[in-house]
């Protein structure tokens, strides 16, 4: 594994949005791959198809029915039905060219079946007797329990125009129209169509193989006993969930203790399967801080080896190089959660890394501002970011008859609420629990961010914010 150098103590505090444009500007569409149809959906789509034979192929029946020459019908009525002799079955499946429908002939056809010879038209059976000389039919009759159902005489009740109840050949989509361009996102719709013209797979960019790994040796797995000072670990199940939301193929590796070498050995394990590592938890200031002593210790290490001789496989390298092949930069960022970040590239095929804190409001809108467009960047997805809208933000819900005090942010930063939302012609957001980065119940009940700007220190109620959707 590789690693590389942390940002010195007391560098620069860095915006949101300039965090945000270097992960997008490292962060590079996966190569092309072919999928079958159903390992493709919600992929991107990177070539334009074609279609190579129309839909509907041949000309067929809408309905259940009879088909008939729609002039032998022109004069059908209730009181004086068109009698025609019924010359056999044509079911789905078949060619359609057994039976030739001649003058006062019809024939019995089923949905999707061809259209026979000499036929332009359908009659539902529902506007015939069925062949029973009784009144109007709800239904065919079975063809192997009707004596007389491929056979014998129907009266049609009503008459019928030409090409009446057929799907034309064509009629969909023809040989070489495009069927789907490249940039297409593969949702159920596509897939049909694929399937339809004959495509059994598609070439697009694959979802990425996201590792997600908690640290703390605080940490109990769901279904655990808690132990003296223990906690639940949920940040890696908020994460992966978070990250299978946003298309990713997901590796939950759950808590890693804090123990630097337990963790460079756990992430070296992980980096045969991830496109993109995240990380939450040991990136502050605190003497624990395990991911940034892991990740520090070990670009020293490349540091030293790239001074001095060329590590295995570097040949030719010059110290810059080989610490610029695994770089991560821990940050502090004027926003709040969220305020400790890293991000860099890791080990000998330079996969992503993003350092995430571990309070767990702060780690997931952390993941909600940076990781989600970092994954949908690698899937070629060109709407990267959850919709911002605006809103009037108003009390929270309970907050009784007396107004509360306008929100509060600190100055300089960029604060991210949680927050309900509801939309219409006027939309409304209001507050959900505190601000405390550790108040992980309220925001099980958010569907938003409220933002307060860096240049903010308040916001009053009945103003009007920018609101982050994450529903």
């Amino acid at each position: 594994m590789s690693s590389t150098t942390e940002q010195a103590t007391g560098a620069r505090t860095w915006s949101v949005a300039e965090h945000l444009d270097d992960i997008l500007t490292a962060v590079q569409p996966l190569e092309p791959i072919e999928l079958n149809l159903l390992d493709a959906q919600g992929c991107v789509l990177v070539e334009q198809v074609t279609v190579p034979v129309a839909l509907p192929p041949f000309d067929n029946s809408s309905m259940d029915g009879y088909a008939v020459r729609a002039a032998d019908t022109e004069r059908a009525s209730e009181a004086s039905p068109a009698v025609l002799t019924v010359i056999g079955d044509v079911a789905a499946g078949s060619s359609g060219t057994e039976l030739t429908v001649g003058p006062g002939r019809a024939a019995r056809i089923m949905t999707g079946a061809p259209l026979p010879p000499g036929a332009d038209a359908v009659v539902p059976v529902e506007w015939t007797d069925g062949g029973t000389g009784a009144g109007p039919a709800r239904t065919m009759a079975p063809h192997s329990a009707s004596p007389q159902g491929s056979g014998g005489q129907v009266r049609v009740h009503r008459p019928v125009t030409p090409h009446a109840h057929v799907r034309a050949r064509g009629g969909d989509v023809c040989a070489g129209d495009v069927a789907l361009e490249a940039g297409t996102v593969l949702g159920p719709p596509q897939i049909a169509l694929l399937s339809a013209i004959g495509r059994p797979a598609a070439r697009v960019r694959p979802r990425p193989r996201v590792v997600v790994l908690s640290t703390g040796s605080e940490l109990a797995q769901p279904g655990e006993e808690l132990a003296a000072g223990q906690i639940y670990d949920s940040n890696s199940f908020a994460l992966a969930a978070a990250a299978k939301d946003a298309g990713a193929i997901v590796y939950r590796v759950g808590a890693v203790t804090d123990d630097a070498e337990t963790l460079r050995a756990t992430i070296e394990d992980q980096l045969i399967r991830a496109d993109l590592l995240v990380t939450t938890g040991g990136v502050s200031v605190g003497a624990y801080d395990v991911v940034k002593e892991a990740l520090t210790a070990v670009a020293e290490e490349e540091l030293g080896e790239a001074e001095g001789e060329p590590a295995e496989g570097e040949e030719g390298e010059d110290a810059e190089q080989a610490v610029h092949r695994a770089h991560v930069d821990f940050r502090t960022l004027a926003m709040q959660p969220g305020k400790p970040q890293g991000f860099g590239t890791i080990g000998p095929d330079r996969t992503p890394i993003l350092t995430l804190p571990g309070n767990p409001v702060s780690s997931y809108v952390s993941f909600e501002l940076f990781v989600r467009p970092a994954i949908r960047a690698m899937m070629g997805l060109a709407d990267l970011h959850r919709p911002v809208v605006r809103a009037t933000l108003l009390p929270p819900h309970g907050a009784g008859d007396e107004e509360p005090a306008p929100l509060t942010s600190p100055e300089g930063k960029r604060q991210f609420l949680r927050g309900t939302y509801t939309g219409g012609e006027r939309p409304e957001v209001r507050p959900v629990g505190g601000s405390g980065s550790h108040l992980i119940g309220a925001l099980a009940h958010a569907d938003a961010l409220i933002v307060v700007p860096e240049a903010a220190t308040k916001a009053a109620w009945g103003s009007e914010v920018e609101v982050v959707l994450l529903g």
